[in-house]
Formats: structure tokens, sequence, C-alpha cells
């Protein structure tokens, strides 16, 4: 049986201070939920973040982390780094990354694979831009991004596997898909998973939707019944705003 999951997914915000300060306050402010709870904080502040929320049902994500195992990669870090901290989920592929480190499908599945090799979960990811929506072209897209990244992996490992849709005309912009719109995706995807690994693997994947969700828009986007949730950007830096949005379901 597959689960809801909201993920906050912090990016470059909050330093130290203001991430201890943002936990105690989501801390303080949620409500009993069988919705699992994630945040994403910057690298620097994983430990910490890990530390404060122990015991308190709360899912602590690194937002990215490298393929290799160790080596001469300035700047990186590696999947042991985040599980001997404490830290089993990891987001791959969101459209920040692929756009601006221009992170191809190819090397995405690269770091699943070994995000998989040390027991992690991983949020992975994928969505297309406007111009491919406005040619028709959003189904072909998303298809491709999943063949080419995860359709390489055992039937079994999808167990470790969350889906994150992110049109990413809807990033960031304000702008959101319809509830309608990201139905029909998120049944697309699922039903192309049923294709290719069969319905028990597709109806126990959650698949989320990370696009402009707000307190006001969640609950009719997770009314829907193939969205499991969201991945959550500006809306998860206020705790009122992001437990508002946990408590839709």
């Amino acid at each position: 049986m597959r689960k809801n999951i909201v993920a906050g997914n912090w990016k470059m915000h909050k330093n130290h201070t203001e991430t201890l300060a943002l936990l105690e306050d989501i801390i303080a402010q949620k409500q009993e939920t069988a919705t699992e709870i994630v945040v994403a904080p910057t690298f620097v502040n994983l430990k910490a973040a890990v530390d404060q929320v122990t015991g308190k049902n709360i899912t602590v994500a690194a937002q990215n982390m490298h393929q290799a195992e160790g080596g001469a990669f300035t700047g990186e870090i590696a999947a042991s780094m985040l599980t001997d901290i404490g830290v089993q989920t990891v987001i791959l592929g969101h459209s920040e990354r692929r756009a601006y480190f221009h992170e191809t499908d190819a090397l995405l599945a690269s770091k699943v694979d070994t995000a998989l090799k040390h027991e992690m979960r991983v949020i992975f990811c994928f969505g297309e831009e406007l111009k491919d929506r406005q040619k028709n072209n959003h189904f072909n897209i998303v298809e491709y991004q999943l063949r080419d990244a995860l359709f390489h992996l055992k039937k079994e490992d999808w167990k470790s596997i969350i889906l994150a849709y992110e049109p990413v005309w809807a990033i960031g912009t304000g702008e959101t898909a319809s509830p309608e719109q990201a139905q029909e995706m998120h049944q697309f995807i699922r039903e192309l998973i049923a294709k290719v690994y069969g319905t028990e693997v597709a109806d126990n994947v959650s698949i989320l939707y990370g696009g402009s969700v707000k307190p006001d828009n969640a609950k009719e986007i997770f009314s829907k019944p193939d969205v499991d949730g969201g991945l959550i950007g500006g809306a998860s830096l206020k705790a009122a705003d992001f437990l508002a949005i946990v408590n839709a379901f």
C-alpha cells in the first residue's frame, strides 16, 4: 500500500540558526498524521536536522549526492557520508540540477544505482518544460526521463523509489498544473510503470506532485486518485504553510 508523503525541499535557503528554528516550529505545530513528513535542508545543516527530529516522525533528506563512492570530486558529497549521519533519503533529478548543472538521465541513473547500493530511498524528480507541453510532447518527455533513468532497475528496487512529477513551467513561477492536469500525468506514469513492471509495483509507488503547491490548492490536488503527495519548494519554508499542506489529506 503506497503512502502519502509531503516533502519540503528547502533548496539554498536557511542558515544553521534558521534551520533549527524552522524545524522547532514544525515540530511544535505538527499534528498526528499518517502522512510522511520529509524535510531537505542544505548539506551543512543535515546532521543538526537529523539530531533535532529524531523521534519526531520527520524524515530528513539530502537534496543531491554524487554517484561516486569517493575521490577527487571537490565540493561533492558521497552516499556513505549521508548514511553515516543518519540520512537515508535523497532527492535526485530535480529540474534545477538538470538545468543549471546539466545532469542527464544517464548520470541520474548512475546516482540512483549508487543510492540504492547504500540502501537509500530516492525521491526521483522529472517533468517537462513549457515548450514540451505547448507542443503536446509532455507525455513523451516524461516517458523518456523515466525509461532512461529508472527502467533498468529490478522490480524489487522500486520499494525504494518515490517519484516526483514536477512540470518545470510550474516551479517557482506561481503557475500550477490544474488538478486535472496533475492527475492525467500521474495516471499516465502509473500506467507506464504497470506496463514495464506490473500493477503491483505501479500500485505501490508513491507519486508526488511538485510545482507551486500551496495551502490553498493542496487539498484539491491531493484529492486526485493518483496524486500521493507533494514535493514542496517555497511553501515549505514557513512551518504554518508547510503543515497546512501536510494536513490537506
